[in-house]
């Protein structure tokens, strides 16, 4: 019998689920007569698109021990449409299909004094740092104003996507709970695909997976995500209603770092909230 590795059946996963969601009457492929009983695309579609053999193609899906070159994953990613953050994940898994997972611990993650001070500097935006498995590094006192004190958590708790699933703030917090949630659990996937030894990463996922029914049924649905750029709706318990914009940024000489920053719209409503909380939040209590 063949052996299959845990990262090879991850990848045919990934690959199952991408074929899936393809709209086969977007991608030129002549009609052939036949009714199609599940979505998406059939496994020799993709192979024919891909410009190989449906023998090799239904291998990868079947998890069998292969490793696809570059070309072929290339091939294959244009093949499912596959966006920039899932091509990435592609390539991840099929570059870790011979992993054996074990029990790594990661560093403890530092931040730099100079970055503290950065993101100190940002007092009329709220700013954090993050590693990719989203534990918050380290954050500004108006990022800590808006979202939550993760400094006054204990430091298991320190977690982007933790607290999103497992603190009801977070729910009652974010007018678009389900599309930010979705969208943490889906960049968490790419993080764990790309560093598959994380045991730290391991162990949320198993957590969260047995404590929320929303983020096991996200993470099985294997989607990715990058997160680069957005907006995020808020209803804050001091400010009200505000809509900000965030961009991220991976630290030049930590690529496991990355710095959030959100901003608003000048002379915005959700400016003049950010302001304002700004003001309460470097008030000192009396």
């Amino acid at each position: 019998m063949t052996q299959r590795s845990p990262r090879n059946l991850e990848l045919a996963d990934f690959l199952r689920r991408a074929r899936g969601k393809v709209d086969a009457t977007r991608t030129g492929l002549p009609y052939d007569g036949r009714i199609r009983r599940v979505p998406g695309l059939r496994r020799e579609e993709v192979a024919l698109r891909a410009g190989v053999s449906t023998d090799y193609y239904t291998r990868l899906e079947q998890g069998r021990r292969i490793t696809p070159s570059e070309g072929v994953l290339d091939a294959l990613a244009r093949a499912l449409g596959l966006d920039q953050a899932g091509r990435a994940h592609l390539l991840d898994l099929a570059g870790n299909a011979a992993y054996a997972p074990g029990r790594r611990t990661p560093s403890v993650p530092r931040v730099r004094p100079g970055l503290r001070q950065l993101l100190d500097s940002f007092a009329s935006n709220p700013a954090f740092i993050t590693n990719r498995r989203s534990d918050i590094l380290a954050s500004n006192a108006l990022a800590r104003a808006l979202l939550a004190d993760f400094e006054a958590m204990p430091a298991r708790a320190r977690n982007y996507t933790r607290w999103m699933f497992l603190d009801d703030a977070a729910r009652t917090l974010f007018v678009d709970w389900d599309e930010q949630a979705r969208a943490a659990v889906e960049g968490l996937r790419l993080a764990v695909g790309a560093d598959p030894g994380d045991r730290s990463a391991q162990e949320l996922v198993a957590e969260l997976s047995t404590a929320s029914e929303h983020f096991r049924t996200w993470w099985e649905e294997h989607g990715v995500f990058l997160r680069t750029y957005g907006t995020k709706r808020l209803q804050h318990p001091v400010v009200g209603e505000l809509a900000v914009q965030y961009e991220s940024l991976t630290l030049p000489g930590d690529s496991d770092q990355i710095l959030f920053v959100y901003s608003t719209e000048p002379a915005s409503a959700s400016r003049q909230a950010l302001d304002l909380l700004a003001s309460w939040a470097l008030t000192p209590a009396s």
